[in-house]
């Protein structure tokens, strides 16, 4: 992709810059961030600004609200945390638009920074309504996207805002776009994807995209569970996405033709109801009582042996229920072998990073992208709009 017009570029001193960034973090039960690493990866882009005497202003979203402003979710949280790790207070304003913001942002001196409250407690933010665009437009005088999380929604604050001003790339951005990029083309090879999780039907557009990019793809978690049925496993009572055959039928086809090996598990780990003991069984050959939870040692090292090979690995989703102790083994000694094999590595979307790192194996990659369904959206080579609206650099 083209890389786009960086907020290095911009003359901020003593102007108002909307920065949207992606403060969409875990919070504790009692309230607080539980991981903060969004908010730090934002941190040179706004000490940049800063330093240049910009008066930044932030734009966030904080979980699913639905258009209502329902305290929940707030962004005082948010907010705490950022003015610990600016050094300096942030204050919040009591809403991203009207008289409560444009008084907060009247405010700003040279190298303040304020951050607007949750743009989503507004319908108009997600349906994208050029009235609320334009109350979010007139806070500021130039535009920065450092979002890379919400490049691929069409919403107010990604799309609509960046039309009516002068916008720019933050650098988070920048570095997602350079580091993904070699995903899309230009891989050094062998190209391994390693993917997992569940939610089958929306992850065969990704799997669909690697055929004849990658050179395999390794397929665990409840994703492989539809490919092992239409190869006539028995999987017991492990449930199976329903629907699929045709797809996977397709998919399977399409990997053929196109040169891509496609590697399922060969043994699992499977559990009984009302029994705590773990077993093991042949992939096709589970017990009718049996719920499959995580791939077996056999599967592990036959992954393993195609990454050993690798230059280039994707990875996304654990290859079992990894936030249950007894079935985490496959993820961490798959990531942990990963770890030894020389290469570029790239972890993305949705909870991959938090697995990694509960499990202790997130030195296995090179990058870990902040970017969930942008990131896997980027990787599929789509057009995401948060990036299309911003110019290309000169």
């Amino acid at each position: 992709m083209a890389l786009k017009r960086s907020v290095a570029d911009a003359s901020v001193k003593g102007k108002r810059v909307l920065v949207r960034v992606d403060f969409n973090v875990p919070l504790t039960p009692n309230g607080a961030v539980a991981d903060d690493h969004r908010i730090v990866e934002a941190l040179p882009t706004l000490q940049h600004l800063r330093a240049h005497g910009a008066r930044t202003i932030l734009l966030s979203h904080l979980g699913r609200p639905n258009g209502t402003k329902d305290m929940r979710f707030s962004l005082r949280p948010v907010v705490h945390r950022l003015s610990g790790l600016l050094g300096q207070p942030v204050p919040l304003a009591d809403d991203c638009v009207g008289f409560s913001a444009l008084q907060a942002v009247t405010r700003l001196q040279n190298s303040d920074v304020l951050m607007l409250e949750n743009l989503r407690f507004h319908p108009g933010e997600e349906a994208n309504d050029p009235t609320f665009v334009s109350q979010l437009a007139q806070l500021g005088d130039v535009f920065v996207e450092e979002a890379f999380g919400t490049v691929h929604r069409a919403h107010a604050s990604t799309v609509g805002v960046p039309s009516h001003l002068p916008s720019y790339a933050g650098f988070l951005v920048e570095k997602e776009v350079r580091e993904l990029s070699p995903l899309v083309e230009g891989a050094d090879r062998p190209y391994v994807a390693l993917l997992g999780g569940a939610k089958v039907a929306d992850k065969l557009p990704l799997l669909d995209s690697f055929l004849g990019r990658a050179d395999a793809i390794l397929l665990g978690g409840a994703l492989a569970f539809p490919f092992l049925a239409e190869a006539g496993a028995a999987l017991g009572r492990t449930a199976v996405e329903p629907g699929l055959d045709g797809p996977v039928r397709q998919f399977l086809a399409a990997a053929r033709s196109k040169g891509t090996q496609v590697l399922l598990p060969v043994d699992l780990l499977y559990e009984v109801e009302g029994d705590p003991g773990t077993y093991a069984a042949e992939a096709t050959k589970l017990p009718e009582n049996a719920l499959a939870r995580d791939i077996g040692p056999r599967t592990r090292d036959r992954f393993y042996a195609a990454l050993a090979e690798s230059k280039t690995v994707f990875w996304n989703g654990p290859l079992g229920l990894a936030e249950d102790a007894r079935f985490a083994a496959g993820t961490r000694e798959v990531l942990a072998g990963l770890a030894t094999v020389k290469g570029y590595h790239v972890c993305a979307g949705g909870d991959s990073a938090r697995v990694a790192q509960d499990l202790g194996v997130d030195n296995a990659f090179g990058y870990v992208s902040t970017g969930g369904g942008a990131a896997l959206a980027f990787v599929q080579g789509l057009e995401l709009p948060g990036l299309a609206v911003l110019p290309d650099a000169a």
